[in-house]
């Protein structure tokens, strides 16, 4: 039997950057639908998107195979265009000769990734695409709450 097929879609909010930010992700199985979110007090874009990533996996409770869906560039062209290998074959230096950014997290999806078959799909930011608009949404209210509660 083959491993179970799952569809996340992911997103991740920033209030300024740097600045409060949250992230969300929905996990379709089937008929069933899960949504995760998460807030930090300071963060940036680049790194909630990988948190939206992040979390939408380690949600999983078993090896999937899964189609993750991100609006982020930064995140889908990493695995795509393999710029994640030559971070790590040049020491964790970009093009630049600069320390890539964020290392922590994606190192974090790099172990995931070895437990998941994923398949990493960009779609179009904030079209017509419900459940990354919904994703879009859930990221912002993390910030909104939190920030009530502040």
């Amino acid at each position: 039997m083959g491993l179970p097929e799952v569809v996340i879609y992911t997103d991740g909010a920033c209030s300024g950057n740097p600045g409060p930010g949250g992230w969300a992700a929905i996990l379709i199985y089937g008929p069933h639908q899960k949504e995760v979110t998460g807030y930090e007090a300071y963060s940036t874009n680049q790194r909630m998107e990988l948190m939206a990533a992040i979390g939408g996996l380690e949600a999983l409770t078993r090896p999937c195979k899964v189609a993750l869906h991100s609006d982020s560039a930064y995140l889908i062209n990493a695995f795509q265009r393999n710029w994640l290998a030559n971070w790590q074959r040049n020491g964790w230096l970009n093009a630049k000769k600069k320390p890539v950014e964020n290392q922590d997290l994606w190192k974090r999806l790099i172990e995931l990734t070895k437990e998941h078959k994923v398949h990493w799909v960009k779609v179009e930011g904030h079209a017509d695409d419900e459940l990354n608009n919904r994703c879009d949404y859930l990221a912002k209210e993390a910030i909104r709450e939190h920030s009530e509660q502040e």
